[in-house]
């Protein structure tokens, strides 16, 4: 277990009507008057206005964080709602960052909102954390998440870390230069990213709604513990919820001995990869457009259309004249007998990352002649038939 000591000095005197709105807060001997003047003072930063930021974002100003930073570049859309809670119907269209500023206020008026509009990168990221006084890092990509990580260390700053996928959630705390030597970073818990392709994000696999709000709300649990100092941070812990068997694990994580420190953040695109070097050289002069399949279609050339989606993503929409093999089928070297010898193999998913590996295997099996689709069908349903449905 791991105590340190507040992280924000308390500042200022709270009003009357602060007395009524944090009462419940008040009444907690371990807060007290002295915890919500630091929790006030305290500027806190949350990367993404997305699953794990809509509630963290809510409780965070409900708490009394007097300055709450977003970073967020995206707009609202309709298939956001579903877990996104800080946005509602009238938002779709509009910025993320300027509807959850929006409910912010409704919520808590005084909250300090400040918004930055961009792309966290390598550029802005270090510069950005000096401003604040802890970092919330809910994002889906490994990219973003060693970013970040790096960056904090360069800043200085502890950050809040969550993950969700499908039906589990992640949290834990890291922080460098955390008092007494206890310091750990996510590059002790994922010393490296995964290998391009294996662990897909929840646009390609899916989350339960609900599991934002219990992964978001450990999370703002762990920054009301650094900002006021109470409480056993999950700094060298991870937990580990499962929300099918309703369990929560707790794994020590410890320094790696071998890491090697962060003196400057790098291409993290490139060191996490998008895709696979095999699915890349496979996709280079064997890919299709959208539009280039149906043509394909629509000429006499006798091809075909493999799906590489799984049967759930099938039932909601497919291209006409498909047939579905899962990539895990073709991955494992099972399916591959089911693939025609006689006319040439177009393969597809989602985005095309998918398809992308499937089309490495294929390849290397000898359909030197196969390609795969760019943008998938996602892409498809925008440039050829917007009737599809968008998930």
């Amino acid at each position: 277990m791991t105590q340190l000591p507040p992280l924000v000095e308390p500042t200022g005197e709270l009003s009357n009507q602060d007395v009524a709105r944090y009462s419940r807060h008040l009444i907690i001997p371990k807060v007290g008057m002295d915890g919500q003047r630091r929790l006030r003072a305290a500027r806190v930063l949350v990367i993404g206005a997305g699953g794990l930021g809509s509630p963290a974002l809510a409780y965070l100003a409900a708490a009394g964080v007097g300055t709450l930073g977003i970073v967020e570049f995206d707009e609202v859309e309709l298939s956001n709602l579903q877990r996104q809670v800080i946005h509602g119907r009238s938002d779709v269209g509009r910025s993320k960052a300027a509807s959850a500023r929006d409910s912010i206020h409704e919520l808590n008026d005084g909250v300090d909102v400040r918004l930055h509009e961009f792309r966290l990168d390598r550029s802005n990221a270090v510069e950005l954390f000096e401003q604040y006084d802890l970092i919330l890092d809910g994002t889906d990509n490994f990219a973003t998440r060693y970013l970040v990580n790096d960056a904090a260390i360069l800043a200085g700053k502890p950050y809040v870390w969550g993950s969700i996928y499908r039906f589990e959630g992640q949290v834990s705390v890291f922080w460098e230069d955390a008092p007494g030597g206890v310091g750990l970073n996510y590059r002790d818990l994922y010393p490296e990213a995964p290998p391009p392709g294996m662990v897909p994000s929840c646009a390609e696999g899916g989350v339960l709604g609900v599991l934002c709000a219990s992964v978001g709300s450990i999370m703002v649990t762990e920054a009301i513990k650094l900002i006021t100092g109470i409480g056993d941070t999950l700094l060298g812990r991870l937990i580990v919820y499962d929300a099918l068997a309703m369990t929560y694990r707790t794994i020590r994580v410890q320094r790696d001995p071998e890491r090697v420190a962060v003196t400057e953040l790098i291409d993290y695109d490139e060191f996490c990869g998008v895709v696979s070097a095999d699915a890349e050289a496979a996709a280079d002069g064997s890919t299709i457009t959208p539009m280039e399949l149906a043509a394909l279609m629509n000429s006499s050339e006798n091809f075909a259309l493999i799906d590489v989606r799984e049967p759930v993503e099938w039932d909601i929409v497919r291209i006409d004249g498909a047939t579905l093999i899962p990539k895990g089928r073709i991955m494992s070297g099972e399916a591959l007998a089911e693939l025609p010898q006689d006319r040439r193999v177009v393969l597809h998913c989602k985005t095309g990352i998918r398809s992308a590996e499937a089309l490495a295997v294929v390849k290397r099996a000898g359909f030197s002649d196969a390609v795969h689709l760019q943008g998938g069908i996602v892409a498809w349903a925008n440039q050829v038939d917007p009737s599809l449905p968008s998930y």
